[in-house]
Order: C-alpha cells, then structure tokens, then sequence
C-alpha cells in the first residue's frame, strides 16, 4: 500500500486555507454546502485508510478473526511497514469510533431532552401568545414558551416533518416587532436548510480526524450567517436583522435542553456577523472567485480532497489484491 494509506491522514491540511476564505469571500450557503463536502470526503477517506492498516496489523495478532490465509509470510512481506503501524490503527481506529459515536449520543439526548423541555404542541402555539409576540403570522411552527430566562432556538422535526421554532417571552420582549419577525425567520431559515445536518456531518468529521476542526468551526459560522442572509431577505431589512442578533447575543441565556443543538442556540461571533450584515449582499455566485487567494485556496483543497480519495482507492485495491492472492482457490 506504501504511502497512499497514509496519504489521507494528512491531506485535510490542504483544505484548511478554504475554510477561512470560504467563510470572508463565498456567500454562507455556498460556504456551507461546500464545506461540508469538503470535510465528509476528508474525513470518510481517513477512516477507510485507518481501516486498511487496522487490517494489516490485525493480521499479525495470534487469534486474530480474520482467515488463516491473511496472516500468512505473503501478506506480512508484502506490507512490511503496514505491519507496526496497523497495529496502532487499532486503537486509533477505537478512538475515532468511540468520539464519533459518543457525538451522535449526545445529539439524540439533546434532541430529546429539547423535545421535553418545551411544552406540549397545543400549549403555547403561535396562535395562543399575546398579539404582539406572534413573529410574522406565520405557519403556526413558532411556540412561545413562558419563561423569564430570554432564548430562542430550532428544534428540528423528525422523519421529514416540520420542526419547531421555540422563543421565550423573555426573548420576545427585549426586541420590537420588526426584530422579532427577524428572529423568527433566522431560526426557520435554520429549519429549512437542514443546517442541523450540515453541523453534525462537520462534527463528526472532526471527530474522525482534528485536522477537520477548523472546518467544522468554519460551518458553525456559515450555517448561522446562511440563516441571517435568509431573515434579511425574508423580512426585507439587513439592518434590522443585524439589531435583531445584536440584542439577541446580548441578553440570551442558554436554553433549556441545549447542547449539541446547534449553534441555533449559540451567538456565535456576533460582530462578525454583525458586520457582514451591515455590508452589501453577498454574491451566491461561485465564479468568478472573489480573489486570487480563494482561487488558489479552492484548486488546494479540491486537489486535496481528489488526491486523498484516490489514494485510500488506490490503497484500498492493493490490500484487497494481496489478500486476494493469499487466499486459496
């Protein structure tokens, strides 16, 4: 297999200049979207690599599972090195397995303890909060929940049905109404873009390698900046979006049942954000690039990701081949 096993282990690096100049010069959903890609390539290329060494140094363990014929004197001699490092694999393997497990634990507690948290469906909908808290008259997903603890977050739905926007009275009085309907439509915008998606994809992938990190931070940023771009063009006002999330950053207590849940719940950096509100609206379009240094950025990470795929193919029809040639007709 030689150095094309342990080629995607590394190759994330190229991918990192993308994930700050993504975030400054490409609009967030094009941000987003790419990113992602980006990052569960990456990271799925990693893992099958730390599987093909596990293989080989699973091969050399007295016991082992897998057939007589695998741990033969063919299949040691023809991955010499494989051999010690696949014997690391294993538990490195473990770890990422653990990580990536142990993340969608908590992500399905967190839904769930969300999902108790807030009151029956029928208990404070849209319909039943005071006149003036009712967002933008909308479709009846916005529950307001009694609570002097001031929050807001998405609560994604299950098995394709719609989610729930959840804001506390609290919430509802420290903006004015404009604000409010520009609340309510940051947080369905996450809804409607599936970010929640978007940001367990990053964090598994970080999970399954840290190099991935920057990027997973990259989209928690860009899906919070897609949603604000959403409520911007949905009530028809930047600035009053960018008040909205100012206020909101300021007085908002973390909610009860949060965790995972997204950065839905989390300010994330607001002056940032702030700022590229008061600007222009970003283009969506993706060529021409906004700069030289983005261009250079992309054609990195998309060599990257290409070379890092190609070599876990190409590691991964070598040890196939061996193994195949150890194994008796």
């Amino acid at each position: 297999m030689g150095v094309f096993v342990y080629l995607p282990l590394v190759l994330p690096l190229t991918a990192l200049p993308m994930a700050r100049l993504a975030e400054q010069h490409l609009h967030p959903r094009s941000a987003t979207r790419l990113l992602s890609v980006a990052s569960s390539t990456l990271a799925l290329c990693s893992t099958l690599c730390l599987v093909l060494l596990m293989v080989a140094g699973t091969a050399q363990l007295p016991g082992n599972p897998l057939p007589d014929s695998w741990s033969g004197p063919e299949v040691s001699a023809a991955v010499p090195y494989e051999e010690k490092a696949g014997l690391v694999a294993i538990g490195v393997l473990a770890a990422v397995l653990t990580a990536c497990s142990g993340t969608l634990l908590r992500h399905a507690r967190t839904r769930i303890r969300a999902t108790r948290a807030m009151p029956d469906a029928a208990a404070l909908p849209e319909a039943a909060a005071p006149p003036d808290h009712t967002g933008d008259g909308g479709t009846g997903d916005l529950v307001v929940v009694a609570s002097a603890g001031p929050y807001a977050y998405a609560l994604p739905g299950r098995r394709g049905r719609g989610g729930r926007v959840v804001v506390s009275t609290a919430m509802m009085d420290c903006l004015d109404a404009r604000e409010r309907r520009a609340l309510v439509a940051h947080e369905r915008a996450h809804l409607t873009g599936r970010h929640h998606r978007h940001l367990l994809v990053t964090q598994l992938a970080a999970r399954a390698n840290p190099l991935l990190l920057p990027l997973r931070t990259a989209v928690a940023y860009s899906t919070e900046r897609w949603a604000d771009e959403e409520a911007a063009y949905a009530i028809g006002s930047r600035r009053a979006v960018a008040t909205a999330v100012g206020k909101a950053a300021l007085f908002s207590h973390r909610p009860p049942g949060s965790g995972v849940l997204p950065a839905f719940t989390a300010a994330g950096p607001v002056p940032r954000r702030v700022a590229a509100l008061l600007d222009p609206e970003p283009s969506a379009g993706l060529w021409p690039p906004a700069s030289a240094h983005l261009a250079v950025a992309a054609v990195t990470a998309t060599v990257g990701t290409a070379a890092s795929a190609l070599s876990s193919l190409n590691a991964t029809v070598t040890l196939v081949g061996i193994l195949h040639a150890a194994t008796p007709l």
